[in-house]
């Protein structure tokens, strides 16, 4: 791990979460609670987070799982308040490699299917933001080194 960012948002002016959304995170209280504290505006926290991933540098890849829905949700965020994104159009789905690694259908390449191997021995699957981000992560490097041996 070279260096991680994170930040809780504000909530923009009207939105509210959706039901089915917001009935999942009443199943989650604590990393729910973890989420609303420290919020920053997104003004602030989306062109603070660009400058983090430029000083990485490099060309960065948004990698996730699943990444069509984050990185619709991260591309909007830096569009919205920087008026650009470092990825392009760059996004790696986990789900997709997995996919492929495992030659298995796509709505079969989920995580209780994945090998055990690929997962952290040591990281406690919290839905808090950025321990999600690293577990992804250690997934995504996990997958990665075992394409490299094949």
């Amino acid at each position: 791990m070279l260096s991680t960012f994170t930040a809780n948002l504000e909530t923009l002016p009207g939105a509210q979460g959706h039901p089915e959304t917001m009935a999942w995170w009443a199943t989650q209280p604590e990393a729910w609670a973890a989420s609303r504290e420290n919020l920053k505006p997104p003004e602030d926290a989306m062109p603070a987070y660009a400058r983090w991933i430029a000083q990485l540098g490099g060309n960065p890849v948004f990698v996730a799982y699943p990444a069509g829905f984050d990185f619709t949700y991260v591309y909007w965020y830096l569009v919205r308040f920087t008026g650009k994104t470092p990825f392009s159009h760059s996004a790696l789905d986990m789900k997709t490699l997995a996919m492929a690694l495992l030659n298995a259908p796509y709505r079969e390449s989920v995580k209780r299917n994945m090998p055990k191997r690929w997962f952290s021995k040591t990281a406690e699957h919290t839905h808090t933001a950025l321990d999600d981000a690293i577990e992804q992560g250690e997934l995504f490097c996990a997958m990665l080194a075992e394409l490299r041996t094949r």
